[in-house]
């Protein structure tokens, strides 16, 4: 009978003890969290503060503009420009092809005309120095003399009287006859028309005096 006297006080004693303590600061069977009373009346979980600090709170993020700037730039290589081929050289003029015999054989300075060939050169001690270009002589019923002549009169802006007509750089070697600036498309009255760029040439480089020789 005692011994169940103390049983039933101890454990009327542990029943009281625990509806006081209510489990306060204390853990629930197994040992999780124990959930306490909250002052707005609903139940909160208290756990314990986690040692370890998040990872993403401790390593800052580099910004994308540190990265771009950081990273090397790609060099552009531009393509080499191409050489510019060289033009062939002109093969130099040759002294054979030229018909007029007196004027190859004049010492200096002298000029040839072959009428058929439309052709004309400019010679120095029997060496082609110019040409040959084209040239248009007179037309039919004013056909330019052939046989040799020389220079005897330049006149930097002749004007022809008998036609009416401007003769730039005029270089007589017969009365009425000169080389002059005139048209390659139509034949003279006798003289012998060149382009400006040679009529130019032929009044700086022929003298008075110097050959003109004409062939047919």
């Amino acid at each position: 009978m005692k011994k169940f006297l103390v049983g039933v006080t101890a454990l009327a004693t542990a029943l009281v003890l625990t509806a006081c303590s209510g489990n306060a600061g204390g853990s629930a069977p197994g040992g999780g969290a124990v959930a306490q009373g909250d002052p707005a009346g609903g139940p909160t979980t208290t756990s314990a503060p986690s040692s370890t600090p998040a990872t993403s709170s401790q390593t800052p993020t580099p910004s994308s503009s540190s990265s771009s700037s950081s990273a090397p730039k790609p060099t552009s290589s531009k393509p080499k420009p191409k050489p510019t081929p060289k033009p062939a050289p002109k093969p130099a003029a040759n002294a054979a092809d030229v018909p007029c015999k007196a004027a190859l054989a004049s010492p200096g300075v002298s000029a040839c005309v072959d009428l058929s060939a439309l052709k004309t050169w400019l010679l120095q001690d029997g060496k082609v120095i110019y040409g040959p270009v084209k040239q248009l002589p007179g037309k039919k019923g004013h056909a330019t003399p052939t046989g040799v002549f020389h220079v005897s009169a330049k006149v930097k802006n002749y004007h022809s009287k008998a036609f009416d007509a401007p003769m730039p750089n005029s270089v007589f070697f017969l009365p009425g006859i000169a080389f002059h600036t005139g048209s390659l498309s139509v034949y003279s009255h006798g003289c012998i028309h060149l382009s400006a760029a040679a009529s130019q040439k032929y009044f700086t480089t022929l003298q008075n005096g110097d050959v003109v020789q004409v062939v047919a």
